[in-house]
């Protein structure tokens, strides 16, 4: 299965979050992963960027972050051009699931841990 450059966005270096279990996934399924949170630090080798950066070949984008603190992200989500953006349960956004379809972007309501262990990823 071809790696599937991921952004997790909403990650934290809290291992009880499931924003670092998801970055801890990805990284065991073999996908490059990348990751930015409101807090700079590291998970599993990964670091965890606070400031929103230009990540060419972006496959994915799977969020961690309620639709209120998505807002100021939205921009950035869509100018980065991912195929898809997963968003994670306590995630769902109708307004940007609306603005990704809109720019060509397939979107997700699911769990990217769930779609990993199943093989759906």
């Amino acid at each position: 299965m071809a790696s599937k450059k991921t952004l997790v966005i909403g990650a934290s270096t809290n291992p009880e979050r499931y924003s670092n279990k998801a970055i801890k996934t990805l990284l065991a399924h073999g996908h490059e992963t990348c990751a930015l949170g409101n807090k700079a630090g590291e998970v599993d080798g990964v670091t965890i960027e606070t400031n929103m950066h230009s990540i060419p070949g972006l496959d994915t984008i799977t969020l961690y972050l309620n639709p209120r603190n998505q807002q100021p992200y939205y921009d950035y989500i869509l100018s980065l051009k991912p195929k898809r953006i997963i968003f994670n349960p306590g995630a769902e956004n109708p307004e940007l699931e609306d603005l990704a379809k809109a720019a060509g972007i397939e979107t997700k309501e699911a769990c990217t841990l769930v779609m990993l262990h199943t093989g759906q990823y």
